[in-house]
């Protein structure tokens, strides 16, 4: 891997398509480019649990935020790179199908709130509007 390398990587819980901004020894910094899959809400610690101290809200990274990750966990992206604003809103809508088509579940209905915030300030940061 080298810099300028196109790559697809996961973060916490999200996954995204970037582009190698910096290498370490085993570490690379990565700029966000699209997002393929929007990180799950909640607890890291205690995933899909709704009985949790705090349950986080987990935006996307943003276009053109810098991250590191272990050069073990990205592989080389192939293809064209979505629009970021597409991707997300993309990644989003899938997430919240998913949580929608099991809403009789705690978790998901914490998932679901925690989603409905996060629309508002992606509207707000990016000009987008979700179904």
């Amino acid at each position: 891997m080298k810099i300028g390398d196109i790559i697809v990587t996961n973060k916490k819980t999200g996954k995204y398509i970037g582009e190698i901004t910096a290498v370490q020894e085993d570490m690379l910094t990565v700029r966000i480019l699209a997002v393929l899959n929007h990180p799950r809400q909640g607890d890291l610690h205690n995933p899909l649990q709704a009985d949790v101290p705090f349950f986080h809200e987990r935006k996307a990274l943003a276009y053109r935020e810098q991250t590191n990750v272990q050069t073990r966990i990205v592989k080389p992206y192939e293809g064209d790179i979505p629009d970021y604003k597409d991707s997300l809103k993309k990644a989003f809508q899938a997430l919240k199908e998913k949580l929608e088509a099991e809403a009789d579940d705690s978790y998901n209905q914490l998932a679901l709130k925690a989603l409905d915030s996060i629309a508002k300030e992606y509207a707000l940061m990016y000009s987008i509007t979700f179904d």
